[in-house]
């Protein structure tokens, strides 16, 4: 079966509710997605999960309506408020700082940090597609591709107040939407407790939370299942090389469903260049990889039906 659905970029809000009256009948042996990069050589990557998600809004409110900028020596100012608060929940050092934001992180096993250290990005590609001079605190080779993979992220992605425009106003409400990927054993219920729980301990109780519909937890298959084995083999079809395999990449995607509900394993097969802008207005991928990538896909699935 191909299943589509267009909303990732939201949190894929509706894809539990529509699976759900065909639990009993649909008995997936596997799933199969496209999502991820490639490695130095080019040879698409092979991850063996995904990150969760998690995606909030926080609301900041000052008076009922924006007041004159004098008025900031009495009464709050709520993109201030905001700031700090923003500025109390991840550093500048890049720590999250949300207490036991960490706990229960399961980090790779020795197996997935061997395999980690033998893949090699395209870092020089990257930067140049990018226009950036380097990666946080200067990383590269094996710390670069474990730290994509491995970390949880908190992301600031908006920033809004009321009113908008260039005017010296105190504003009535400013918001800041922050998303959270998540790894194993991090559950998103979990983390917007530990959220809530670190802005009241804080002193940001009058900041409110908004959970934005679409959160997952996190999904993994290890390397050792037959599945993951059979999809890198067939890329050495394909690529000459069999698929390097990661337990996840920088990106979410709501497997959860198959390997919890279902214990079905889960693989995503890389396609994009770090060029290929995929969420930028010239998105673009070259007509030749997507045939390639056609053509390992049916590998794939004849590779599966032989089994």
């Amino acid at each position: 079966a191909i299943l589509a659905e267009g909303h990732a970029m939201s949190g894929s809000r509706y894809l539990a509710e529509m699976l759900a009256p065909h639990f009993d009948t649909f008995r997936p042996d596997a799933c199969l997605a496209s999502q991820g990069e490639r490695d130095s050589r080019g040879v698409p990557l092979c991850y063996t999960g995904a990150k969760g998600s998690l995606q909030v809004r926080l609301h900041a409110h000052g008076g009922a309506y924006p007041l004159p900028a004098g008025t900031a020596s009495i009464l709050r100012n709520p993109l201030w408020r905001l700031t700090w608060a923003l500025a109390s929940i991840k550093g500048d050092d890049e720590d999250i700082r949300i207490a036991g934001f960490y706990d229960s992180v399961e980090g790779p096993t020795r197996a997935e940090n061997a395999q980690l250290r033998r893949i090699s990005i395209d870092e020089t590609g990257r930067l140049a597609a990018w226009q950036s001079n380097e990666f946080l605190f200067g990383m590269s080779g094996a710390a670069l591709v474990r730290a994509e993979s491995t970390l949880p992220t908190c992301n600031l992605s908006v920033l809004t107040c009321d009113p908008v425009g260039d005017l010296a106003l105190l504003p009535s409400a400013a918001t800041a939407m922050l998303d959270f990927q998540l790894v194993p054993a991090q559950h998103p219920d979990g983390i917007l407790a530990l959220l809530e729980a670190h802005l009241a301990e804080r002193g940001f109780a009058d900041i409110s939370i908004e959970r934005l519909p679409g959160s997952y937890p996190p999904a993994h298959t290890t390397q050792d299942v037959p599945f993951i084995q059979q999809v890198a083999v067939a890329g050495a079809a394909v690529y000459g090389s069999p698929l390097s395999t990661m337990p996840a990449g920088p990106f979410t995607l709501p497997l959860q469903i198959f390997t919890d509900r279902f214990g079905a394993p889960v693989a995503s097969i890389g396609l994009c260049r770090p060029d290929s802008a995929i969420h930028g207005p010239d998105e673009r991928v070259p007509v030749d990889d997507l045939v390639r990538h056609a053509q390992l896909l049916a590998e794939i699935l004849s590779a599966f039906a032989r089994s």
